[in-house]
């Protein structure tokens, strides 16, 4: 069920396992001016969720932005073929199969730059995410930049987090082992920190509603 959070934001989160725990993943769409629809990481397209995206307006942009979060696009391009269809750095190699009309950098497609920014977290290898900002909402949307699972409903997704050294929404002690060059992560977080992001949409937990910018400050402070 599409949830709206924001004016011309929308977010379905799903039920995800990941090596056995429950994780949880989430889809973002957001309505740009012409109204054309810009969709995040899109989760399975069952017949509920088409007719409910197809309500809000016509699917300009699907991306993949990391790594990690494609495994539906293939039945989004199929369904909404006019749509273009972005990959994260890397992710054109992975997924040959699909026709990318382009690799995301850190420089906004044309059909979306005069109202979302982006970062190609590219210190983080492992996941080569690209995070986005919508200015009007002071949004950011991203997949595995942030976590908040220290709260999670299941009592082994909880338990694990905490393994991983989240108690609260934030990153995990697996970036400190991906994270090689500091320096790049440092500049790429402070462009990040630079929009003055207020909420954080995430894939994996509940969204950071407020102070999203002390957030990812708390997340990255070691380096």
């Amino acid at each position: 069920m599409l949830d709206r959070i924001a004016n011309d934001i929308w977010v379905e989160a799903r039920p995800l396992r990941f090596l056995g725990v429950e994780t949880g993943t989430r889809m973002t769409i957001v309505r740009l001016a012409n109204g054309g629809l810009f969709v995040h990481s899109p989760v399975a397209l069952d017949a509920r969720t088409r007719d409910a995206v197809d309500a809000l307006g016509r699917v300009d942009a699907i991306v993949a932005p990391s790594l990690f979060h494609h495994l539906y696009v293939a039945e989004w391009a199929r369904t909404y073929p006019a749509a273009s269809l972005s990959a994260c750095p890397g992710l054109e190699k992975k997924r040959k199969d699909l026709r990318w009309s382009a690799v995301l950098t850190d420089q906004p497609e044309p059909a979306w730059r005069e109202e979302i920014d982006q970062v190609f977290f590219g210190a983080r290898t492992m996941e080569n995410e690209v995070i986005f900002f919508h200015r009007k909402s002071k949004t950011i949307v991203s997949c595995d930049f942030i976590f908040n699972l220290a709260s999670h409903p299941s009592p082994l997704t909880r338990t694990v987090a905490r393994v991983m050294g989240q108690r609260e929404p934030g990153a995990t002690l697996l970036e400190r082992v991906m994270i090689r060059d500091r320096a790049a992560a440092r500049e790429q977080i402070g462009r990040v920190l630079a929009w003055g992001g207020e909420r954080i949409v995430l894939a994996h937990g509940d969204i950071v509603a407020s102070n999203g910018t002390d957030t990812v400050r708390r997340a990255y402070r070691w380096l």
